[in-house]
């Protein structure tokens, strides 16, 4: 296995007298000599497979794992059960390439769709694409899609996670179009410096709720306001808070988008996740990415097919509305299996036991004296001042083998819950942060 490279020596040299050469310098004979390497690359010697093995098992065994987390900030640690593991596994999927070919691609084409179908009967939109890279991409496309000729600018409310934020700027640089953040107020958008901002040059304005500090927002209003000033309003939802929370459609939004990652994806490091897009039908057409539809064969039987627009759209560069050439489909396949799995109700139940948990962690934590730093409704995190410094507090829990939330200044800290911490872990953290 020293090579990686199948073929033998035998074989090689039979497809270079089939090409016409004698040798591989005159295969690559077009290639100026300023530009070839003239010594081999200074790489360490080919492996067996026992030895990759253990050396990767070496490299893994160096990072630390948290059997007790209280930290979210756009990523979550759910419960996953057992089916949503091993149905995506399956080679079918597991080795599946794009679906262009709907005639042999059945199967991960339907599996799409139900991804899609489940989406928007999440967020109540009428249709939802095939998925993009994550969240933050989604976001940003979803602000794409609204720019017209005369409407370009962007407006993004500072309660948005950082990250989502820092993308939608920066797909709004390439594009020579301004991009204005408004405040935040209280933990929440400040309402009066939005309405500010929205003229007739806005294209859209993005809310977050829950916003990154926890706190559900007041998307109705700021969507009347938003369609008040002709433009269009981007929810940005987390999928586990719509089982119990007003749907981004209920809240007067026009997109709806967010990161799957809470629908039975594991924390992984930081990915793959997957970023959903769903829209109402009049914002159908500019939807980026693939689009799977529900038709009927020649023998009347059901059949799945790529609709409304070709994969073509999106690599013509100049004249593409969005380059996005690809989706994240084994993700929205895990996502699928996941939202199947636990059905309405059990969604719910961990969304209820998540913001259950979230408040019976921020009682205890105020009477040691880490104060809750926001008021209003809460889905499961929260920021809270510290009696001493966060770094102090954090360390105190990592000692512990727990993972505290996530230091927002030097006496800030954004603290999340979810279905998986349990009360004695909520008191073990009490127990700790009071001691010091």
């Amino acid at each position: 296995m020293g090579s990686y490279i199948p073929n033998t020596q035998t074989e090689r040299e039979a497809m270079l007298r089939a090409c016409g050469c004698g040798s591989f310098d005159e295969l690559f004979s077009q290639v100026p000599e300023t530009v070839r390497l003239k010594k081999l690359l200074d790489l360490p010697k080919g492996l067996s497979e026992k030895e990759v093995r253990a050396t990767m098992e070496n490299i893994a065994a160096k990072n630390k794992i948290f059997r007790t987390c209280f930290r979210g900030a756009g990523a979550y640690r759910h419960y996953i059960p057992a089916v949503v593991k091993q149905i995506p596994a399956k080679e079918e999927f597991l080795t599946a390439y794009t679906p262009y070919q709907a005639e042999i691609s059945q199967g991960i084409l339907q599996s799409i769709f139900e991804y899609q179908t489940m989406i928007c009967e999440l967020t109540g939109m009428d249709v939802a694409n095939a998925s993009v890279y994550d969240g933050a991409s989604a976001a940003a496309e979803a602000v794409a899609m609204c720019r017209e000729r005369s409407r370009v600018k962007a407006v993004v409310s500072a309660t948005t996670h950082p990250d989502v934020i820092a993308t939608v700027k920066t797909y709004c640089y390439a594009a020579g179009t301004p991009c204005v953040v408004v405040p935040a107020k209280d933990g929440k958008t400040d309402a009066d410096a939005l309405a500010r901002e929205l003229d007739g040059s806005t294209a859209c304005a993005v809310v977050q709720s829950p916003n990154f500090f926890g706190i559900v927002e007041d998307v109705p209003a700021i969507a009347n306001a938003v369609h008040a000033a002709g433009a269009k309003c981007i929810a940005v939802v987390n999928p586990i808070s719509l089982a119990v929370l007003k749907t981004p459609r209920e809240c007067g939004a026009d997109i709806a988008v967010g990161d799957g990652q809470p629908l039975g994806m594991p924390l992984a490091f930081g990915g793959p996740y997957l970023g959903f897009m769903a829209a109402t039908s009049a914002m159908m057409r500019k939807l980026p990415g693939r689009i799977v539809g529900q038709t009927t064969d020649v023998d009347g039987k059901r059949a799945f097919v790529l609709t409304l627009q070709a994969r073509e759209q999106h690599i013509r560069r100049e004249k593409a509305s969005s380059n996005i050439c690809s989706n994240q489909a084994l993700c929205a396949l895990t996502a699928a299996v996941y939202m199947a799995a636990m059905g309405p109700d059990g969604l719910k139940k961990v969304a209820d036991q998540s913001m259950a948990k979230t408040a019976y962690l921020a009682d205890a934590l105020a009477k040691i004296g880490y104060t809750k730093k926001f008021a209003g409704t809460h889905f499961h995190e929260f920021v809270t001042t510290t009696p001493v410094p966060a770094a102090t507090a954090l360390a105190a829990l990592e000692e512990a083998g727990i993972l505290g939330g996530l230091p927002l200044s030097e006496n800030e800290i954004l603290w999340c819950a979810t279905e998986e911490n349990s009360r004695a872990e909520i008191d073990s953290v009490v127990e700790i942060l009071k001691k010091i």
